[in-house]
Parts: C-alpha cells; sequence; structure tokens
C-alpha cells in the first residue's frame, strides 16, 4: 500500500483557481499523489504532519539556470554580459573535468532545492564531451528533486556543431521516458548563438524525439538579429518552445510567440543586472504570454526564487508606474503579488512541459509542496500570504520541502545529503579549476575569484558575435 500522509494545520496557497490564497485546509497524500483537499479530513491510518505556523503552498519552478557554474558563484557580481561570457565561458569552461560538472549541478540543484525550487530547468551549455553530458545528468539524478536536463552544446562562436549522436544516446538510454523525476529536453544554441541551417536541424531532431525546446533569445544585444522571427519563418516554434529573456526581440516577434503557442522565461535580476535591456513582463503578457521565471546563473545573481519574483514584481511596476505618471492619480497596480507567485510555480510547471503533474495543489498531481514559516520575525504577522511570499519572502522561511510526496528537506534539514562532504569536494573542484586557469599558456595575470578580476570583452561584443554565427551563410 502506498504511504499515507495528513498534512493538517496549516495556512494553503492551492493556485488552483476558485480558492487557495491561503485558508485552512487539509491535504491528505496517497504515494506521491494528492488525493484529498478539504477543510477537514479523517484518515486513521495515515502519518500526520502538523504544518502549524506554515504557510503550504507549491514548490517553486525554476525554468532557467546553467548549474554547471555552481562552483564559479559570485564571480560575475560586478560584470557585463560580455565580460561574463569572457570569464566564465571563455576563461573556464573548457577546464571543467566531468566531475566538475557533476559536482557542480549536484550542488546547485541542492542549493535550489533547499530555498524552495522543487523543479528546476538545468540550461547545460558546459557540455563538452559525451562524459560531460552523462555526469551533468548525473549531478542532476543525484540530487533529491524534479529537474529538467537542457541539454545543449559547448558554447562558442562560431558553434554548428552536430549534437545528433549524442543526444540520441541520452535519449535512448539515461532518458528514455518522459515520467521520471528528471527528463530530457533541449537547449537550443538557436540563431543567437548559431546559423539558421543548424538551428533548424536542432528542432527538427528535438521534435523526432519528443523533446521540449529551450533557447535564448532577445538577450541584449546579442539578441536583435531576430532570433524569433527567424525561428517563425522556418516553422521552428511551437507551443513546446520555451524563449529565454525576450528582452531585445520585437514586440511582432513577441506576438509570433503567441501566435505558435509558445512559452517565455524571464530572469530579471541577472538581465537587469548585466544589461539584457528591462525584463519582458510586461510586454509579454499584453500579447496573452504569462511569463515563467528564472534564476538564470549563480555567477551574477543569487539562487532563489523569492527575489527574483521580488525583482519581477517591482522592475514591472516601476515600468508601469513612470508610464501611467501621478502616483496619487492611479487607481491601482496592473501586476499582482499572485501573478509573479504564479509566474514562480505553475507556468514554470507549463513551461516544461509539467503543468498536468505539478504546478497547483489539486488533487491527482503530484505532492511537490514547500513548507514557510510564518512566524518568523521577519514576516509575522501575516495578513497577506501572496504578499509575503512576493514581498517578504526569503530561503529562511523554507521549513520543509516535499517532491512527490517525499519529503527531501524536513524542519530545516535536507534528508539523504551529506552536505559537509559535498562542499569539502566542491570546494577541491573550485581550487583545481582556478590552478588550470592560471597554467594556461594565455592566462590573464589578473585573474581571480575575490572581485578584483575584470575580463576584457573585445572578442564578445553583440557584433562579433552575430558576425561570426553568420559567417556559415544567413536564411
Amino acid at each position: 500500500m502506498p504511504r499515507k500522509m495528513l498534512i493538517k494545520n496549516g495556512l494553503v496557497v492551492t493556485l488552483d483557481g476558485p480558492r487557495g490564497d491561503g485558508e485552512k485546509l487539509a491535504i491528505l497524500l496517497e504515494g506521491p499523489r494528492i488525493v484529498a483537499i478539504d477543510r477537514e479530513i479523517e484518515a486513521g491510518d495515515a502519518e500526520i504532519v502538523d504544518a502549524s505556523n506554515m504557510l503550504v503552498m507549491p514548490g517553486f519552478v525554476d525554468t532557467h539556470r546553467h548549474t554547471w557554474q555552481t562552483m564559479l558563484r559570485g564571480l560575475a557580481s560586478d560584470w557585463s554580459l560580455a565580460q561574463y561570457a569572457k570569464g566564465a565561458h571563455a576563461t573556464f569552461k573548457h577546464l571543467y573535468t566531468p566531475s566538475d560538472i557533476y559536482l557542480g549541478n549536484l550542488l546547485g540543484r541542492i542549493e535550489a532545492l533547499s530555498s524552495g525550487i522543487t523543479t528546476m530547468l538545468d540550461w547545460s551549455h558546459g557540455i563538452s564531451s559525451p562524459e560531460h553530458a552523462d555526469a551533468a545528468a548525473q549531478g542532476l539524478i543525484d540530487a533529491p528533486g524534479r529537474s529538467v536536463f537542457g541539454y545543449s552544446a559547448h558554447f562558442g562562436f562560431p558553434n554548428n556543431t552536430p549534437i545528433d549522436e549524442d543526444l540520441r544516446r541520452l535519449r535512448e538510454t539515461v532518458f528514455s521516458r518522459n515520467d521520471g523525476l528528471v527528463t530530457l529536453a533541449l537547449g537550443l544554441r538557436g540563431p543567437q548563438y548559431t546559423s539558421i541551417e543548424r538551428t533548424e536541424a536542432d528542432v527538427r531532431l528535438a521534435r523526432d524525439l519528443d523533446l521540449n525546446v529551450t533557447v535564448h533569445g532577445g538577450s541584449a544585444g546579442w539578441g536583435k538579429n531576430r532570433p524569433v522571427g527567424r525561428m517563425f519563418e522556418r516553422g521552428l516554434l511551437d507551443r513546446r518552445t520555451t524563449v529565454v529573456h525576450c528582452n531585445t526581440i520585437g514586440d511582432d516577434e513577441i506576438a509570433m510567440m503567441g501566435d505558435c503557442g509558445c512559452t517565455a522565461s524571464v530572469s530579471p535580476f541577472v538581465e537587469i543586472q548585466m544589461g539584457f535591456g528591462w525584463p519582458a513582463t510586461g510586454r509579454l503578457l499584453a500579447r496573452g504570454i504569462r511569463p515563467s521565471l528564472s534564476i538564470d546563473t549563480c555567477t551574477a545573481v543569487c539562487g532563489d526564487m523569492f527575489r527574483t519574483m521580488n525583482t519581477a514584481l517591482i522592475a514591472q511596476r516601476g515600468l508601469d508606474n513612470e508610464e501611467k505618471g501621478s502616483a496619487p492619480d492611479q487607481q491601482g497596480l496592473d501586476l499582482r503579488c499572485r501573478d509573479v507567485v504564479e509566474f514562480a510555480t505553475i507556468e514554470g510547471a507549463r513551461a516544461c512541459g509539467l503543468d498536468r503533474r505539478i504546478g497547483t495543489l489539486e488533487v491527482g498531481k503530484e505532492a511537490d509542496l514547500i513548507f514557510l514559516k510564518m512566524d518568523d520575525p521577519t514576516v509575522f504577522p501575516v495578513n497577506y500570504p501572496l504578499g509575503m511570499v512576493a514581498i517578504s519572502g526569503h530561503p529562511g522561511l523554507v521549513d520543509s520541502v516535499m517532491v512527490a510526496g517525499q519529503f527531501v528537506k524536513r524542519g530545516g534539514h535536507l534528508i539523504g545529503v551529506d552536505l559537509p562532504r559535498l562542499q569539502a569536494l566542491g570546494v577541491d573542484s573550485r581550487e583545481r579549476l582556478i590552478a588550470r586557469a592560471k597554467a594556461q599558456h594565455d592566462a590573464d595575470l589578473a585573474l581571480a575569484l575575490d572581485g578584483r578580476w575584470h575580463p576584457p570583452t573585445a572578442d564578445y561584443t553583440a557584433a562579433a558575435v552575430t558576425g561570426r554565427n553568420t559567417v556559415s551563410g544567413r536564411d
């Protein structure tokens, strides 16, 4: 018989529509699934989970994170986008061994899980061999969370290397099924980073393998070569396509996304910090696309969804307020706290193709839940639960996390994770990466991870990248 658990005494946010912005409800689980939600539930044979002083809600979904970069955390805190490309990619990426990418993915996934991100799409562009791909995938599998492995080719400019053989291998072996906790998608290089011919070949491959596609589009100056429009012209957009960022694509390209049923991923913190352009949240909403949210890279920004929601909310409200003019004359705010909480949950699930399984608390869905402390002094008293989550929330509130009906964090402690051992291995990995970088024949003598190093950017200007990517011919 499947294990039964009855969650009682908590304030519940279901996000299922007619109710659930915060009311006292009980939730009955049987195995991985929710089998009942009601004010009172009798289940004498169930394990009782007392959620007193807790807000119980769906786990967060991060739809775009370069998890392999975990060991470079904070490196790009003062860097532009071009410096990030030079520093994280050109300087360090080719130095990663399979062991390094495994540890980066495992520790990065554990970090996200601990802060309430129950599902994460790992946009894995640090892969330089089949061994690296296997190690990256295994890092996600060994973490106790739900993940999507967004396989992508090793980034470089130009980058037209075929990926058919390795992607097929992964699909036929490690990811032969779609119902596991870790599934496969294609991290498409796309017209920003490769030719349109290679883009088309890769999309056709993904469709043949029954995989979702996630692609950068509109990343600062790199995204001004109409990446979405060029894909649209070749019939390469559909409901299984997620466009990441969207800052500098045209309004007509956003309309194309809407017409094709595409989803979007907005990474507001990194987009503002690195100069991508203002987050496209409002422009997407205006055309009927409710975006998901993402972190992007912990080299530059924090890795939790609370500050990501808050940044998305405040950035768009600032843009809206500036357009409206005088504050005393405004009748209210357009973007609400509930909106960004939905972006961080059900819209993320939708972008990952998992909205029938997770993203809201509903009977029949799998139990991916987080328990947030409402008696923490930083949020007490909680009057408006969704406001607490979107405005005042932080990782310190995450008491417990459940994935598919199993606790992976409880009472503030991760379950089944030897964190001190993994962190020691992570430090060793970081030190080896630094040593390798300094040993290169063309090493930058100023290289350091403590904020003193600011890489040159000449090779990563928008003009240089776009020019190199289109040398093989435009459509």
